[in-house]
């Protein structure tokens, strides 16, 4: 294609593993666990790292290197690791570089598991950690900075209340005080935003939710620069959060209709988030690409489209969401997201009900708060079905 360069869509489409010698023009199945090696030297190049290519497909497979190939494609970055999932991806980056004495910064609203992780877990390695609002000044942020602070770890937008993190100002924080800028872009997919034009070293992703798209498997990933990467890298290999080639493969086919998807879900989810927003039923309505957003112009200017979380407290509290949520016919209720399928979840008694009433609250976590990952659907049969629980429901 001589010197033209291809949009990251097309990449996502047109990279693929190299074709065997039977010509097959989707890339297949590579179900083993090892491969064999060429004569004793090739062996030990291959284990000194001297030379490229596979030994052991806890290390590397072809499913996974072309899986990961195309995210760093997308995201704009050098380097990655595949995981068995986005918590095994978070686990994996925080180990890998986090030893005990270092210290963490993070945004307070976070999803549970990852709270879990640096409250009950890294506490007890002497990890310590400081959150930070997520609407905090530039101050407040560069106040939490400790000499011995070794990442900022952000969601933009988090989960489930969608606030937003201007990765701009982080980035430059992060380059002045020599800390790690990490970023969980679960919610919008290198799609709709690539955290490393803003600064982050490091991008995560949970590839079971919109990457993957349909509810099939499970899957992480860890992009960022290659010294970073291969940190981690040498921390999975040896530990053995893996991604299987089934997985892998299956997300390497989903990616290539990512833009498509999403395109869709934000179109969706931008017309269900208007058309609640009239409800009397409904106290608030969150949507980032919605003019009401508190963060709406920031919104604007690190996100191609809003995504696919829609986030509504109903009135009547606890009581009145259980209602409601029970009310719903069309709507799947799951505490997953970014099926092709709507999903509803009630965060405080599902995904985040390890956390306290308080802690809850101040990431703006109520009991009348539900999140709706809005599907393909015809939107307006989503619509129909919310507006007819939420009055089956007072």
């Amino acid at each position: 294609m001589s010197d033209w360069k291809v949009s990251p869509e097309t990449a996502a489409i047109r990279t693929q593993a190299e074709r065997t010698s039977q010509r097959e023009h989707s890339v297949p199945l590579y179900l083993t666990s090892s491969y064999v090696f060429d004569s004793a030297e090739h062996a030990r190049a291959l284990f000194a790292e001297e030379v490229e290519g596979n030994v052991y497909s806890r290390y590397s497979n072809p499913n996974v290197d072309e899986f990961i190939r195309k995210l760093c494609l997308m995201e704009g970055a050098e380097a990655g690791v595949a995981t068995a999932s986005g918590m095994a991806a978070i686990f994996a980056t925080f180990a890998a570089l986090l030893s005990s004495g270092d210290h963490v910064v993070a945004s307070r609203a976070l999803f549970g598991s990852t709270h879990h992780l640096l409250t009950r877990v890294f506490s007890r390695w002497g990890i310590e950690h400081t959150y930070v609002d997520a609407d905090a000044s530039r101050a407040d942020w560069e106040a939490a900075i400790r000499p011995e602070t070794k990442i900022l770890f952000v969601e933009t937008p988090s989960n489930p209340g969608l606030a937003l993190l201007d990765l701009e100002m982080l980035g430059g924080i992060c380059r002045e005080r020599g800390v790690i800028l990490t970023v969980d872009n679960c919610f919008t997919t290198p799609y709709l935003q690539q955290p490393i034009r803003f600064g982050a070293e490091i991008v995560l992703h949970s590839a079971t939710k919109f990457i993957d798209g349909q509810g099939r498997v499970l899957g992480g990933a860890i992009l960022g620069s290659e010294a970073r990467i291969a940190e981690i890298r040498s921390f999975a290999r040896n530990t053995g959060p893996s991604l299987s080639a089934f997985n892998a493969w299956v997300l390497s086919k989903s990616l290539e209709t990512l833009a498509v998807r999403m395109d869709r879900h934000a179109a969706n989810a931008l017309d269900f988030a208007r058309a609640l927003e009239s409800s009397p039923d409904v106290e608030r309505v969150l949507y980032p690409f919605l003019e009401s957003h508190p963060q709406y112009e920031l919104a604007r200017r690190q996100m191609k489209a809003g995504g696919g979380i829609v986030a509504i407290t109903v009135k009547g509290g606890l009581d009145r969401a259980r209602r409601f949520i029970d009310s719903l016919e069309l709507i799947s209720h799951s505490p997953n997201l970014g099926d092709t399928r709507t999903i509803a979840t009630h965060p405080s008694s599902t995904t985040h009900s390890k956390l306290t009433e308080e802690e809850r609250q101040s990431v703006g976590i109520f009991p009348g708060l539900i999140r709706f990952s809005i599907g393909l659907e015809d939107v307006n049969d989503v619509i129909h079905d919310v507006t007819r629980a939420l009055e089956s429901s007072r």
